[in-house]
């Protein structure tokens, strides 16, 4: 069994004139994953590490709450 499968990630969102940004949240390991997408559509993916912070950091810097669908579409390739 995946550490991950019984955990309930959470899902951000920043738009900027670039593009835009999605993060994934795993709030219990404090682990996630950023897709940088562009205005033109190409995907840059990231891994990070977060710590306990993480919501007051993502608030801070003008993340809104985001959408899993959106975040699992771009990071599987189909949009």
């Amino acid at each position: 069994m995946a550490k991950d499968s019984n955990i309930v990630h959470q899902y951000f969102k920043k738009e900027f004139e670039e593009g835009f940004l999605l993060v994934k949240v795993n709030p219990v390991h404090y682990t996630g994953i950023e897709l940088t997408v562009s205005a033109d559509g190409k995907v840059a993916s990231r891994e990070l590490q977060f710590d306990a912070d993480i919501h007051e950091d993502l608030a801070v810097d003008g993340f809104q709450a985001g959408s899993a669908m959106e975040f699992n579409l771009y990071f599987a390739g189909l949009l």
